[in-house]
């Protein structure tokens, strides 16, 4: 499997439990952008807000994933292969472009992140000044070498490091209270200035994860078979909300965002590093795993490895320029673009293609699929800047205008079908 089933279907000897899968996926959950997002939110809104801005977003995505995972099991194919499908060769080149750079960004967010902590680590613990660029490039490196060898590596990874991330967040949830506020306390928290509100608060954790129920694909096509697929999708709906109500409640304790300020506080700065590092490796591989399939698909005659090496030098530059300072914009500009795309590639195995993808029936353009891409990533982003309004969620209003549109679009198409 050494071009891991870049352009073609996954064979049988390779597949793999959903709990195996659930428990790569939980791993994209455990990542330091995350445990941002957690304490920055509970901060913003309080404890109780919170926890709806959590479970409302956690519920979105999951709903997403259980269609979208059950295409890539029915498929075998990667998510930027199912897009050949529904958007043409070419039309999916563009986006699949747009993912590789939206993936590399997370890997350039997610390294730079670590690097602050890191150089945080070494101030406070041996009172040494470390500069970041060397941190970015020495993980980076790491991270390149495990992706190269795949979904086995990313398995063995996730095998440990999963485990042993939850167990430590439990053990920190536990240390909080010991000095700290009461269980009643953290409830009742809520800040003298709220910063967001509750809706600004689940579009920001919608725009940090859209991407996952488009890329579930790349994932589930491993799995043994439907029931399978969906047991991957509790990858979401446990891991997701574990880490950010695990990151909340020691951010409310110490009133600090960065997490080696709160480890500081609770003097697990050591352990913390060890966190991070491993929460960083896991969750940059996986960025840089769909990286490497959404640029196979441009550049079909490159191989895996070296699409892997060419995605991990361009990510580690944009974190050494420093992408983090547009962090925010980043994710809302992810809630803009991306759910129009799983609702119409959903749409069109569902209903045009009947659940059945064959290469040679890959057309090189829909300019249907295109239209209503770019027509429901117009009117989000003027949602999103609120010249009007459809649902008050501009990712919802991306993710129904375009799929609206188009089956609108192949209207007579699904009708001729349907009889």
């Amino acid at each position: 499997m050494a071009d891991q089933y870049t352009n073609s279907k996954v064979q049988p000897k390779d597949y793999r439990s959903g709990w195996v899968i659930a428990l790569i996926i939980a791993g994209t959950g455990l990542t330091l952008s995350i445990f941002y997002l957690g304490a920055e939110i509970a901060l913003g809104i309080g404890f109780k807000k919170a926890i709806w801005a959590f479970g409302i977003s956690t519920f979105i995505l999951s709903l997403l994933c259980l269609a979208t995972t059950r295409i890539g099991n029915r498929s075998r194919f990667s998510t930027y292969m199912i897009l050949y499908f529904s958007f043409g060769k070419q039309g999916a080149k563009i986006l699949n472009f747009v993912f590789g750079i939206v993936l590399l960004g997370w890997f350039s967010v997610t390294l730079e992140l670590l690097s602050v902590a890191v150089a945080d680590t070494a101030l406070a613990t041996f009172n040494m000044v470390v500069p970041h660029w060397p941190i970015i490039m020495v993980m980076g490196a790491l991270i390149t070498v495990t992706t190269i060898y795949g979904i086995q590596s990313l398995e063995r990874l996730t095998n440990i490091g999963v485990p042993f991330l939850a167990l430590f967040l439990l053990y920190v949830y536990y240390v909080s209270f010991q000095d700290g506020m009461s269980f009643s306390q953290i409830i009742d928290f809520v800040p003298e200035e709220p910063s967001l509100t509750l809706f600004e608060a689940v579009a920001i954790l919608v725009g940090s994860t859209v991407f996952l129920p488009v890329f579930i694909a790349d994932f589930s096509r491993f799995t043994t078979n439907d029931k399978h697929s969906l047991i991957a999708v509790l990858g979401i709906l446990l891991g997701s909300p574990f880490a950010l109500y695990f990151s909340a409640v020691p951010a409310i304790q110490t009133g600090e965002v960065d997490i080696i300020k709160i480890m500081t506080k609770f003097d697990l700065v050591l352990p913390a590093f060890v966190l991070l590092f491993l929460s960083t490796w896991v969750t940059n591989s996986l960025n840089l795993f769909s990286a490497a399939l959404a640029f196979a698909t441009i550049k079909t005659r490159w191989g895996y490895k070296k699409l892997t090496l060419i995605a991990s030098f361009f990510g580690i530059a944009f974190a050494l320029m420093g992408i983090t300072a547009h962090f925010f914009v980043f994710l809302n500009a992810l809630g803009v673009l991306i759910p129009s795309i799983s609702s119409i590639y959903m749409v069109h195995f569902f209903w045009i293609k009947k659940q059945r993808y064959e290469l040679e029936e890959v057309q090189d353009w829909d300019y249907s699929a295109l239209l209503s891409w770019g027509v429901a990533s117009g009117v989000a982003f003027c949602t999103y800047l609120e010249l009007f309004q459809l649902t008050h969620a501009y990712f919802v209003d991306s993710f129904l205008v375009g799929g609206l549109i188009y089956i609108f679009l192949n209207r007579k198409q699904i009708k001729r079908l349907s009889k």
